[in-house]
């Protein structure tokens, strides 16, 4: 399964096999650090919004294309609030990756993943969001990864240029 997970509104023709999820039109709350999904209801989230319908998504693509504006050297609101939502999708359970504890995957699949960020210019911001990443792809069952940067004027453009790399 093909997913494009964006922070805004895009203008694009979404070919046939692959979800596109506006997350600005979405009613997601913030985590609560309730740890609900691991305990009280395994693998699914206590707060019932429009995340629940996300998160799964997010598990069984193979393909993923994160669209998010840089914000801090980080994800901006709109996305860091939905990744913080899908912890569901892992396990309380700590397992040695690479060296490093990480948490146990509740069936994911590895990800082919690319993280198209725009909003900055600044190359130590670049930096530090590049590093983000690194860490994040070795909790978010990354097998392999790209970040790109690019301006808000050619965003739209820069995804479906990734799109059409997915129909090759």
């Amino acid at each position: 399964m093909k997913l494009i997970l964006s922070d805004r509104p895009l203008r694009l023709s979404v070919p046939e096999g692959v979800t596109y999820v506006d997350l600005s039109g979405l009613n997601i709350a913030n985590c609560i650090g309730c740890f609900g999904c691991w305990t009280k209801t395994p693998g699914c989230c206590v707060i019932r919004d429009d995340a629940v319908k996300v998160y799964p998504l997010i598990a069984k693509s193979d393909t993923v294309l994160y669209v998010s504006r840089v914000f801090c050297g980080g994800y901006d609101t709109v996305m860091k609030t939905m990744l913080e939502r899908a912890i569901p999708i892992q396990k309380a359970f700590i397992r040695l990756h690479c060296g490093e504890t990480h948490h146990v995957q509740r069936a994911v699949a590895p990800k082919k993943a690319v993280i198209l960020a725009y909003g900055t210019q600044d190359s130590q911001e670049q930096a530090l969001f590049r590093r983000l990443i690194d860490r994040n792809a070795r909790n978010m069952n990354f097998a392999e990864y790209s970040v790109l940067f690019t301006d808000e004027n050619g965003l739209e453009n820069a995804v479906e240029n990734e799109v059409k790399k997915w129909q090759s």
